[in-house]
């Protein structure tokens, strides 16, 4: 005997009738921030427990990541469900005949796009408060392997936006997700190897406190940098990460070959950034901080060893303080 109500109705012949998820019933309470916080914490603490002094130990980070990747493709999903809704939306409006039928389809979608929306904001702040315990685990700020990590709640200024699609939204007027409000600051170091535990905490130190310093004259600041995941970039977006100041991560277009390094000079200066910071690195950055200055850019200079000021040191060095 049939026992579903789509059985029952198909044996009733009630071929008009149609079985589908109502919006409407599906928009439940939202889920507490204090709920996501515990929780999460909570998860975390004893699944990365559970790797400890076992043969899962080094592979933490990777899973860590996975982690928050889980919450990023469903939130990613839930956009792409507003995305069709909204299509269909348009397309609704667009033939508008004024019929009670095409009034109720309209709404219809519109429900969904709503739900859509709550869903992916919920996914969204499940994933920023996993990205915020993987920092707190790694030291790193997380970032998808592909694509930008946007926010779309107004009261998370953690995103982490792909140059690419960052100048994209700019030329198509969207400025919310996005299009992070606030003054550029350009920040470049390359990757380097230090003789001791100490020089590379020096090092990291130095990064530190001169983000602290910018911010301190730039409250507004959004922090633009190349977006490598190890080196000097990696430091510089783990303090945006904990500072919750939005990114811009120009990563290196490989189809440019060896002039990639160079066309993300010229992005990111286009940006008319209020510093460029630079630390040591190759000679790509060194153009970097030859183009700043030709266009009458403020540099904050840190390429002397351990992250100094190079003028500083020299004078140091030459008046024989360590």
């Amino acid at each position: 005997m049939p026992t579903t109500l789509a059985a029952q109705l198909a044996a009733l012949e009630l071929g008009h009738l149609s079985i589908s998820a109502d919006a409407s019933t599906a928009c439940r309470n939202p889920l507490q921030p204090d709920a996501i916080d515990q929780t999460l914490a909570a998860v975390w603490s004893d699944l990365f427990g559970l790797f400890t002094d076992t043969v899962l130990e080094d592979q933490a980070e990777e899973l860590g990541w996975g982690v928050v990747n889980l919450f990023h493709r469903a939130a990613a999903k839930a956009s792409t469900r507003i995305d069709r809704a909204t299509d269909e939306i348009r397309l609704l409006l667009a033939t508008n005949d004024g019929s009670e039928v095409h009034s109720t389809e309209l709404e219809q979608q519109v429900e969904r796009a709503q739900v859509a929306e709550d869903e992916m904001l919920a996914l969204e702040a499940l994933r920023e408060t996993a990205a915020a315990l993987y920092l707190a685990e790694t030291g790193s700020s997380w970032r998808p392997a592909s694509g930008s990590r946007l926010s779309h709640d107004a009261l998370t200024t953690s995103a982490v936006v792909q140059g690419r699609e960052f100048l994209k939204a700019r030329a198509e007027g969207k400025r919310r997700a996005a299009m992070p409000q606030g003054t550029p600051i350009v920040f470049a170091g390359g990757r380097l190897s230090f003789a001791s535990t100490d020089d590379a905490k020096t090092y990291g130190d130095a990064i530190w406190q001169t983000l602290d310093r910018v911010r301190a004259n730039v409250g507004d600041m959004v922090l633009v940098h190349g977006g490598d995941g190890k080196g000097a970039d990696r430091l510089a977006a783990s303090w945006a990460e904990r500072h919750k100041v939005p990114q811009i991560a120009f990563s290196l277009d490989k189809r440019l070959g060896a002039r990639a390094g160079f066309k993300r000079n010229e992005q990111m200066l286009d940006l008319k950034p209020r510093y460029v910071v630079a630390f040591a690195g190759n000679g790509v950055l060194e153009r970097l901080v030859i183009q700043a200055k030709e266009r009458g850019l403020s540099v904050v200079d840190r390429r002397g060893p351990l992250g100094t000021n190079p003028k500083q040191h020299a004078r140091a060095q030459a008046s024989g303080r360590p």
